[in-house]
């Protein structure tokens, strides 16, 4: 029986998801952290993204989050260009259309979304608009994982999303997690949180 790991990052901006590219980027490995061998990341965020990544040594989690029947909740905290309409959140919730690869469309499924206050005590990331522009915080929360969902949805209302940071997924959460910081989460509270069952092999 294989003793498995299992972590989550706050990964900064303009970090890939990954420990080995051809491209001079930086990389998961450059976190000041000594992961453990055939370490791997979840369900990425692109390098302009922000937030909760969940790492391991156990292969079948992606399988079991984000390929089985039962779809599972990630939330969002998403600052967008200028101020945003009831009109235009109501859109959001009900689903909207989103360009997707091919060059055909996708129209979202109804979510959560809500305008909330600027978030406090947020890590600073150092690439954001200055603050005198007008600017929205959105809350939302999904539970499909298109390309570049997020962005898509709130370029459909007409808002440039400025920052993403994935904040939890199910009850697993970013809480206090400083941008690079990584958290050892052990195997029981890692499934329940995520709300998935455990394999009934180590393997």
């Amino acid at each position: 029986m294989t003793n498995h790991r299992y972590f989550i990052v706050n990964k900064p901006y303009d970090m890939v998801s990954q420990f080995v590219s051809s491209h001079p980027v930086k990389l998961l490995g450059n976190l000041d952290f000594c992961f453990p061998e055939g370490i791997h990341a979840i369900g990425r965020l692109d390098n302009h993204s922000e937030g909760l990544l969940i790492l391991t040594t156990n292969k079948k989690v992606t399988k079991l989050l984000f390929q089985g029947e039962i779809p599972h909740k990630r939330t969002y905290l998403v600052k967008v260009k200028y101020q945003v309409s009831q009109d235009s959140l109501e859109r959001l919730r009900a689903g909207v259309p989103i360009q997707i690869k091919g060059g055909g469309y996708y129209r979202t499924s109804p979510c959560d979304a809500e305008i909330i206050p600027p978030p406090e005590n947020l890590f600073v990331n150092g690439h954001e608009t200055p603050e005198y522009i007008p600017h929205t915080w959105l809350k939302i929360t999904l539970t499909e994982g298109k390309f570049h969902q997020v962005r898509k949805m709130v370029d459909s209302i007409h808002h440039r999303c400025v920052r993403l940071i994935r904040q939890s997924i199910e009850d697993l959460e970013l809480m206090d997690l400083p941008a690079g910081g990584v958290k050892e989460i052990d195997e029981t509270t890692f499934f329940r949180r995520l709300k998935i069952s455990m394999p009934l092999s180590g393997s």
